[in-house]
């Protein structure tokens, strides 16, 4: 049967049930969702990270912050194993699996890839694909690939993508090529994407930065649903403070590679955060409390 009708068919369906972690889709592991250690990266003569320790412990909902070139990019990256730490003590481990250390990216990470959603500013969905393939592209580190490339999906994951979507509420465009959707719209899609694969944490680089301010809270509210309900861990870079306080608990500030602040977001008043970014970025936290 071709694609196109297939996910027709699957869209025209009844509202499917919510996808939550109590269905069995998303079991959220105890361990740390990201342990690092003295890390450090250097790019030339620029140290993008310099000896910074952090960790996030799951469940947690964690904002990273700081101007433009601080490293938050660069440590989301990191704990991914997209960018190799330097060599040295570093180490960086995820739901207690080591996937770098000593400079080199170990085998383990894999395997941390499939417990990890990655979200990024540009949305990553394959444009000339329905939404709903896109989707369900989040199943494929579970499945053998040629299901992917000939779009020949197990019922029940067809079912659990149109619950994603309907949770996420771009269920009625799942048929819709994804280069014709608002960015809000293909970013919640990712979100979906991220539900299906099953992923414990979330790790979100600057999600909302092109988007409008109602499809930014939109996304924002998301990530805090999946935090709350489904216990999953969020860790996000975040330009725009004020979501950082509004929506986060923990707030962890960089500047210049180095780990500034690392606390409550309520603990954000405006002399920490002009000490983070400096007086010429007061307009960045404009609704940061006094």
């Amino acid at each position: 049967m071709p694609l196109r009708l297939v996910e027709t068919r699957v869209a025209r369906h009844a509202a499917p049930p919510v996808v939550t972690a109590t269905h069995g889709f998303m079991n959220p592991s105890t361990a740390a969702v990201a342990s690092v250690r003295d890390v450090s990266k250097t790019y030339g003569a620029r140290k993008a990270l310099d000896g910074v320790s952090v960790e996030v412990a799951a469940g947690e909902m964690v904002a990273l912050i700081g101007p433009s070139g601080s490293g938050k990019s660069t440590l989301l990256r990191s704990i991914t194993g997209l960018h190799p730490i330097d060599p040295g003590i570093g180490t960086i481990q995820v739901f207690g699996e080591t996937v770098q250390q000593n400079g080199r990216i170990t085998g383990a990470v894999r395997k941390a890839r499939g417990k990890l959603g990655m979200i990024f500013q540009q949305f990553n969905l394959v444009g000339r694909l329905s939404l709903f393939s896109n989707v369900m592209l989040g199943a494929l580190g579970r499945l053998p690939g040629w299901r992917g490339v000939f779009g020949v999906w197990p019922r029940a994951d067809k079912e659990r993508a149109m619950a994603a979507l309907h949770r996420v509420g771009v269920s009625d465009y799942a048929a819709q090529r994804a280069n014709t959707l608002s960015g809000g719209q293909q970013q919640r899609g990712a979100i979906a994407r991220a539900i299906v694969q099953g992923a414990q944490a979330i790790l979100a680089d600057e999600p909302v930065a092109s988007l409008d301010p109602v499809s930014a809270r939109k996304v924002m509210e998301l990530l805090v649903e999946l935090n709350k309900r489904d216990g999953m861990g969020v860790i996000v870079t975040l330009h725009q403070v004020d979501y950082a306080i509004r929506y986060c608990n923990r707030v962890i500030a960089l500047q210049k590679g180095k780990v500034v602040y690392d606390g409550p977001s309520t603990g954000l008043d405006s002399k920490r955060l002009i000490e983070i970014y400096g007086p010429e970025y007061e307009d960045a936290f404009w609704e940061a409390k006094a």
